[in-house]
């Protein structure tokens, strides 16, 4: 089985707004709902569980049923940080019946323009090797700076990719990984592939597009506007 977990749990805090981001109205419907949608129609999707804040569990579960998200199963209670909100979700798989083998999609609702192809290939490439990460080469020269004042390195642009979501795992692994880091104390990353690594996973590459981007400021908002029109 092939379950989704959509994040709609964050902040917005780095936006400057009022209420959280993945529920700016675009074009009449919530930011996360765009994600959603994409998840909820495709074949490849049987389940999908979203993770919120307690304090939008209600209006979440009421957008859900009026633009029949037939798809959605579940909902999970987000954390303080990504990682936790993850752990709870993947304890909420949990009280659904989910099984080892299963296709764990880990996606976040403010990365609204997923295409159907990052889903298919995430999914295709689990199945293979248990643990992918979606990403696209960096267009840019990356620098590195230490002290914040100087340059320490510049690393060479051609084995530099930026990183996007899906994330993608099998259960085992994913629950593993998450199981282990609750024992190491003041273990933080930035996502679930670093888990994975920090772990020693071996974590493969599917590879993303543009138009997968994150929205985080509000010039991103103004980005999608753009492809939203098209």
């Amino acid at each position: 089985m092939n379950i989704a977990i959509l994040l709609a749990a964050g902040s917005g805090s780095r936006m400057g707004l009022d209420e959280p981001k993945q529920f700016i109205m675009v074009n009449s419907k919530p930011l996360f709902l765009y994600a959603l949608e994409t998840l909820n129609a495709h074949k490849d999707i049987d389940k999908i569980l979203v993770t919120t804040s307690k304090e939008h569990l209600k209006d979440v579960k009421d957008i859900c049923e009026k633009h029949h998200m037939d798809k959605v199963v579940g909902f999970a209670i987000g954390g303080d940080s990504r990682q936790e909100s993850v752990y709870h979700s993947l304890l909420g798989l949990e009280e659904l019946g989910v099984k080892d083998d299963d296709v764990i999609l880990i996606h976040d609702s403010a990365r609204p323009l997923v295409s159907n192809d990052i889903i298919r290939n995430n999914i295709e490439m689990c199945k293979k090797h248990h643990a992918v990460d979606t990403v696209v080469p960096s267009s840019d020269t990356i620098i590195e700076s230490i002290d914040k004042e100087a340059i320490s390195a510049i690393p060479l642009r051609k084995n530099l990719y930026m990183g996007q979501t899906p994330q993608t795992f099998t259960y085992h692994l994913i629950k593993d990984v998450h199981l282990k880091a609750k024992e190491e104390k003041g273990l933080i990353v930035t996502d679930d592939c670093g888990l994975a690594i920090h772990f020693g996973y071996n974590v493969y590459l599917v590879l993303g597009n543009k138009r997968n981007f994150k929205v985080t400021t509000k010039e991103d908002l103004d980005l999608l506007q753009v492809y939203l029109n098209k």
